[in-house]
């Protein structure tokens, strides 16, 4: 059989295959927090040095996002994928032997980010909504989002177990070493837009003409600007929540405790998602996902901290933590078609990956100004009652177009 019409032959080994490396796209990077304090202490500097490194991880994740998308887009989803696997393990290796602040930032930010924008959920979800009908669309992308999410819940055992085995330097090379199996894995996922017949019936249509379409497009700018408060929410929990945990008292192992929990409740949390979005207005779901979410942080800042309060809020937290992604992305499938998915969904990410940007590298100043990260903590807490705000106007439907011949 030709390879590129394996993913139309067999959808089902597609889709494992995409969730995979889904998988292990987002683990490694899901676990970075457990390398702040052995990195930070071995090399004598201070938490906003890490934190700018993972907060450069972010953006050149939300800047990689969209051009990624329209290289998968037109030129297929396998490229992509193994160019992306080189920039991860590039810049894990790079990451391993950094000595100075320089090098951490170029590693574990720039090429990192980079690595992770051409293999994680823009770039496979894009590839996933090709493989299935409109209707089964919300149910896989939560599937997709969800085994990104059993990366959370693998690597954070994972990755703390090898730094204590090896060291955090010898830790990161097993890791990039992992990541040699995506594009194997990827295979089966050869083929564009074009090639998958995903978007025949749809507007025929330039990037540009696209692009203007969707800016355009006020349900769509709500969108983007409601993803920027997920990304700020979760990667400065992602980033300097184990050492939060420290700061608070906490033994260490509640740390991996806590991030396991997260991911293991946000493989729940994805497919209830993808489910409900199916069957109730995927606006207003974000929009209750949200402020769940601040209802959920203000209680934990509140209540005295102790391990109990650690395992209750990462569950609740795990359960909404990702559950944003396959409502999102289904909103930008409904409303523009899947021929410009990946870019389209990749400027929505970009968004996104501003406010990580901007959540853990104020995280780790103001953390250094004050003694404490109580100020980013409230940020967060009003950003998501802004978020719950923008996105109920948004309207579940196609965008106004010509009529396709």
């Amino acid at each position: 059989m030709h390879v590129k019409s394996y993913s139309k032959a067999m959808p089902t080994i597609a889709i494992i295959c995409a969730c995979c490396i889904a998988l292990l796209a987002f683990g490694p990077r899901s676990a970075m927090g457990f390398f702040q304090l052995p990195m930070i202490q071995d090399n004598g500097w201070d938490r906003s040095t890490f934190a700018l490194a993972m907060a450069l991880q972010n953006l050149f994740w939300g800047i990689g996002q969209p051009l990624f998308g329209v290289v998968s887009d037109k030129f297929g989803t396998w490229r992509v994928l193994a160019m992306g696997t080189v920039l991860y393990i590039s810049g894990l290796l790079v990451m391993s032997v950094a000595a100075t602040p320089l090098w951490l930032h170029i590693g574990g930010g720039i090429l990192v980010g980079l690595g992770i924008a051409g293999c994680s959920f823009g770039v496979i979800l894009a590839a996933i909504a090709r493989l299935v009908s409109p209707e089964k669309r919300s149910f896989a992308f939560g599937l997709g989002t969800a085994a990104g999410s059993a990366g959370m819940f693998v690597f954070a055992p994972v990755s703390q177990g090898l730094i204590d085995s090896l060291g955090w330097s010898d830790s990161l090379i097993v890791i990039s070493a992992i990541m040699l199996i995506i594009p194997i894995l990827a295979i089966p996922l050869v083929g564009s837009a074009a090639s998958s017949g995903s978007g025949v019936a749809e507007l025929d249509q330039t990037v540009n003409q696209a692009l203007r379409e969707a800016f355009a497009s006020k349900g769509y700018l709500l969108l983007t600007s409601g993803f920027f408060v997920c990304g700020f929410q979760v990667a400065f929990i992602t980033a300097h929540f184990p050492a939060y945990i420290s700061d608070m008292g906490i033994a260490p192992r509640w740390a991996v405790i806590a991030i396991s929990l997260i991911g293991f409740f946000n493989i729940i949390g994805s497919l209830a998602s993808g489910i409900l979005g199916q069957r109730y207005p995927k606006p207003i779901l974000l929009a209750f996902i949200y402020i769940g979410r601040s209802i959920a942080v203000t209680l934990f800042l509140l209540v005295p901290a102790s391990p109990a309060s650690v395992v209750i809020f990462s569950i609740v937290m795990g359960i909404l933590w990702l559950s944003t992604v396959a409502p999102t992305n289904g909103l930008v499938a409904v409303m523009f078609g899947t021929r410009y998915l990946g870019m389209l969904g990749g400027i929505v990410f970009f968004s996104h990956q501003l406010g990580s940007f901007l959540g853990v590298w104020l995280g780790g100043v103001l953390y250094d100004m004050t003694g404490t990260y109580d100020a980013i903590w409230w940020i967060g807490v009003v950003l998501g009652l802004f978020a719950a705000v923008v996105h109920w106007p948004i309207r579940e439907e196609p965008v106004s177009r010509p009529v396709s011949a």
